[in-house]
């Protein structure tokens, strides 16, 4: 009888830890991470804010290459023009490698903007197979190292993606940064060209050339993130060049706001003209706003226009203190675009109370991007 008992002891203690295996595996699936993410919640459902309307019919699907070539067009006037010609077949310099963990760091330059070197940070798993490419993801800051775990805490995108697999490059704008001029100015801070947050977005599309051109690398699976002014960068590169394949922007300011740390109004964003520069700060009648940023909000444009640029690709917001579940009623436009298209779940948003990120909504980004690019996903289609 006690044999018989001992048995049946072990047998329940088998089976529970199979059940705890089961639901631990449960939940860490990027799927159910995901899932509370990427559906739109009660309270805004169906509330498109006043952010006036853009029109395109279902039965027109077809043509929403043409429709999205000439949504971009008009933003590429708005902000200065068409960019310099991208750099496709990139010329990079190793200029050191380093053994770290479970992957190997590479220190490059290349050219990110016509006569405009930059030094970036490549991570390349070590399990990689010979002939195997994988997944990939284009990181952006005010410099470098952040991302790459030399800096900040919780702001270690490339790190935490290359832990899962994917091959990342970590870029950043350190010598603007570090001069307090922020952003890249395309040919020159004095007299660019270019709106900074385009030119930003010409180098990301630059980046992802180094990138494609990498043999470790699957060019149709590479996306794109960062925070703050990273996720400015990484929004309008996102919008901007159609072959990031996943976009993630953690607490960007997804619209226009008044809210300070929402600054597009800054001359190294939306507004710039050519020095001297407002002070740095919230719009005011003695400190004016300049460039186009004033003139697009007087025409009713808002950002929620840009978005419709990602659709159909998949679009993650990471939301703190300047994204709250409240920009659903702007990305009700994307999603109902995306729906139009014959697309669902495609853009999601996670919410915390703090501008900075935290685990949990760094291990969302991580489930996006193993979702969306290690996956087919071909159910969500």
């Amino acid at each position: 009888m006690k044999f018989r008992s001992r048995w049946l002891l072990i047998l329940l203690l088998l089976g529970s830890g199979r059940a705890n295996s089961e639901e631990k595996s449960r939940l860490d699936d990027p799927r159910e991470i995901l899932k509370p993410h990427f559906s739109v919640p009660a309270e805004f459902a169906g509330d498109f804010g006043l952010f006036r309307k853009i029109p395109f019919s279902p039965e027109k699907r077809n043509l929403w290459p043409k429709k999205r070539a000439e949504i971009r067009a008009e933003w590429m006037d708005l902000l200065g023009g068409e960019w310099p010609k991208l750099n496709v077949t990139p010329k990079i310099e190793i200029v050191e490698t380093t053994e770290r963990e479970n992957f190997t760091q590479q220190k490059l330059k290349f050219e990110w903007l016509p006569n405009q070197i930059t030094t970036g940070y490549l991570l390349i798993p070590n399990d990689i197979a010979e002939n195997e490419t994988r997944p990939a993801v284009v990181t952006v800051y005010y410099e470098p190292e952040t991302a790459i775990g030399l800096g900040k805490e919780q702001r270690d995108f490339a790190l935490q993606l290359v832990r899962k697999g994917f091959v990342t490059l970590s870029i950043g704008t350190t010598e603007t940064t570090n001069n307090k001029t922020y952003s890249l100015y395309h040919p020159s801070r004095e007299n660019a060209k270019l709106q900074p947050l385009s030119a930003l977005a010409c180098a990301a599309a630059n980046a992802w050339h180094v990138l494609a051109s990498h043999p470790t690398v699957d060019s149709e699976r590479i996306g794109i993130v960062g925070h703050s002014y990273g996720g400015k960068w990484a929004l309008f590169a996102g919008c901007l060049f159609e072959k990031f394949a996943a976009v993630a922007v953690s607490d960007p300011g997804i619209v226009f706001s008044t809210h300070p740390s929402v600054n597009y109004w800054e001359p190294w964003y939306l507004g710039y003209t050519p020095p001297p520069w407002r002070k740095r700060g919230v719009i005011s009648s003695e400190n004016p706003a300049s460039g186009p940023y004033p003139d697009l909000l007087k025409n009713g444009c808002d950002l929620h226009e840009l978005h419709q640029l990602l659709a159909p690709r998949p679009f993650l917001v990471s939301g703190g203190q300047v994204d709250p579940p409240e920009q659903w009623k702007a990305l009700n436009h994307l999603v109902e675009l995306n729906e139009k298209l014959g697309f669902k779940n495609r853009v999601g948003m996670s919410n915390r109370p703090d501008h900075a990120p935290n685990p949990e909504s760094n291990r969302v980004i991580s489930a996006f991007f193993e979702h969306f690019l290690m996956t087919a996903a071909a159910d969500d289609q």
